[in-house]
């Protein structure tokens, strides 16, 4: 499974965020969220609820749909999704389509239109080509998850995934890592 490293989704982020408020949120939101492009961009203003601090997640491909914090990220206000939709919500024009990322002549923004916007920011940041598609930033949150010793179920629960195999992919481990693991479990078991 390919995914971005963290400092390639920072810059990805940063390079957004010094273009476009609109950008940073969106593809902010589609990394910490696992969102897929179609839902991404038919997240409406409604599904935000920042009195609660959350958004209202709804699933593709038979995913399963949620209601997820939007988080404060201490330390590093690139990845505040609190402070993003903020901004964001500040920034924003009514268009009448109640869509929470409009494309730039209004309504929902087509797949294509996401795609050229993340390749643009990927590109220009040096990002290779073949990873320089807006899925990424999915497969690249919960890889990083799995390499944080994050639990299988978070995983599956933040990636919507009704089925965990679908999840398994992102916790291959190294023999050097199974081995790590193996002798802190035996060390703390025969204290």
């Amino acid at each position: 499974m390919k995914a971005l490293t963290t400092e390639q989704v920072k810059a990805i982020l940063t390079a957004a965020r010094e273009s476009s408020t609109r950008d940073w949120c969106m593809l902010l939101l589609t990394f910490r969220h696992a969102l897929r492009s179609q839902e991404v961009r038919q997240l409406k203003v409604s599904d935000v609820d920042l009195t609660n601090g959350s958004v209202s997640i709804s699933r593709v491909k038979g995913s399963k749909s949620s209601i997820q914090a939007l988080d404060r990220h201490r330390g590093e206000p690139l990845l505040d999704s609190v402070l993003a939709v903020r901004l964001w919500l500040k920034e924003r024009k009514e268009d009448g389509s109640q869509v929470l990322f409009p494309s730039q002549k209004g309504g929902m923004m087509t797949r294509m239109q996401l795609g050229r916007i993340f390749k643009k920011y990927a590109l220009a940041v040096g990002i290779h080509s073949d990873l320089a598609h807006p899925h990424i930033l999915r497969h690249s949150l919960c890889t990083v998850m799995a390499e944080q010793h994050a639990d299988v179920y978070a995983i599956q629960q933040r990636a919507g995934h009704k089925n965990i195999s679908n999840t398994m992919i992102y916790t291959h481990i190294s023999d050097r890592q199974a081995g790590d693991a193996c002798k802190a479990a035996l060390m703390s078991a025969f204290q």
